[in-house]
């Protein structure tokens, strides 16, 4: 199973986890990071986290984050296509980096796209033609372990 976690799930687990949601998650993500790392799941990167992340200005993040993106098994180079799919689903109402996640989550064939913002979630529910699933951590967690 392939996974692409958006940039503020890949930094939940070093967010302040006095809220359960928050906590939950956290576990949630690193479970899943886990099982990348022991190869039963693969982690797919994108051109567009690693700008994200060398745009990010706390070390510690930047760091956990970057070591992260190192393993991942694939890396979906920005091109094109995956540009013409972004504005269409920014025309959709679409942040326009959450349309540049799930087009390169769709270039690189994942079957989930993992994030922690509900209005990505659920503007990426609302669409029939999406060609990954976009799920929450703890969503992902019970997938991964049915």
């Amino acid at each position: 199973m392939k996974i692409y976690f958006d940039t503020c799930s890949l930094h939940r687990p070093l967010d302040d986890k006095s809220q359960l949601r928050v906590a939950l998650e956290a576990e949630a993500i690193l479970g899943a990071l886990a099982l990348c790392e022991a190869g039963k799941q693969s982690l797919v990167s994108s051109e567009l986290l690693v700008l994200e992340n060398d745009r990010n200005p706390q070390a510690k993040r930047k760091a956990f984050v970057a070591g992260i993106l190192e393993r991942a098994s694939g890396l979906v180079k920005i091109d094109e296509e995956i540009g013409k799919r972004a504005k269409e689903l920014e025309k959709r109402g679409f942040k326009a980096f959450d349309a540049l996640h799930v087009a390169c989550a769709e270039a690189g064939k994942v079957d989930y796209l993992c994030t922690c913002d509900d209005k990505l979630l659920n503007k990426a529910r609302r669409q029939t033609d999406l060609r990954i699933r976009t799920i929450s951590p703890l969503e992902l967690a019970e997938e991964l372990t049915e």
